[in-house]
Parts: C-alpha cells; sequence; structure tokens
C-alpha cells in the first residue's frame, strides 16, 4: 500500500507538445520509493473514476457524506500564464494526494488509486 505521497515540482515538457508534469515521490509500504510524473488531465481522470466508482463518498447522494477530497478545478488561462497556474496548483494538488491516501484502505487501496501511483 502507500504510506507517503509528496509533490515536489512542476516540470516543462515539450514532447509530444508544451505541457507541465507533477513531479511526485510516493512511498509504499514495503520500503519502497518511487518519483513519478503526472499531468494534471491525469488528475483530473483519476477524480472522475473516483466519484463513478463512489458515488456516496463522492457526496452525489449527501454533500455531507463526502469523504473524496475536491480537486482543484479546471482553470482557463492565457499561453503565457501557464506555468504560474502549475506553480499555483502545486500544494493543492499535494494536499490532493495526501487527502487521498488518508481515506478508508477500500478507497485508497483500490486499483485505480494504485495504479494511478505506480
Amino acid at each position: 500500500s502507500i504510506a507517503e505521497v509528496k509533490v515536489l515540482d512542476v516540470q516543462k515538457r515539450r514532447i509530444p507538445n508544451k505541457h507541465y508534469v507533477y513531479i511526485i515521490k510516493v512511498s509504499w509500504s514495503n520500503g519502497a520509493t518511487e518519483v513519478i510524473y503526472r499531468r494534471y488531465s491525469k488528475f483530473f481522470d483519476l477524480q472522475m473514476q473516483m466519484l463513478d466508482k463512489f458515488p456516496m463518498e463522492g457526496g452525489q447522494k449527501d454533500p455531507k457524506q463526502r469523504i473524496i477530497p475536491f480537486l482543484p478545478g479546471k482553470i482557463l488561462f492565457r499561453r503565457s500564464h501557464v506555468r504560474d497556474v502549475a506553480v499555483k496548483r502545486l500544494i493543492p494538488i499535494d494536499e490532493y494526494c495526501k487527502a487521498l491516501i488518508q481515506l478508508p484502505p477500500y478507497i485508497s487501496q483500490c486499483e485505480e488509486v494504485l495504479q494511478f501511483f505506480e
């Protein structure tokens, strides 16, 4: 299982086109540590999967019952502001990851979460 997640930084990539990835350090319960790279859109995809799979925990029936953390929303921005947006999201993305792995094991260790952090 995942022991700890820390979003370290944001990095610009140029292939296949210009985009930013979050550099994430993942520590596993067996002592292994890996650094993975994820685009914001992948967090968004994960969030959609989680809300589909766990409608109760996502607060679809009763918002008070929501335990799945909120992901910082998509932001529309001008080209020159892409890095600013990526950097601004760094802390909220880090908080999102930390909150996600603190959830009950049936969520925090579900296939989608484990695959995302592999």
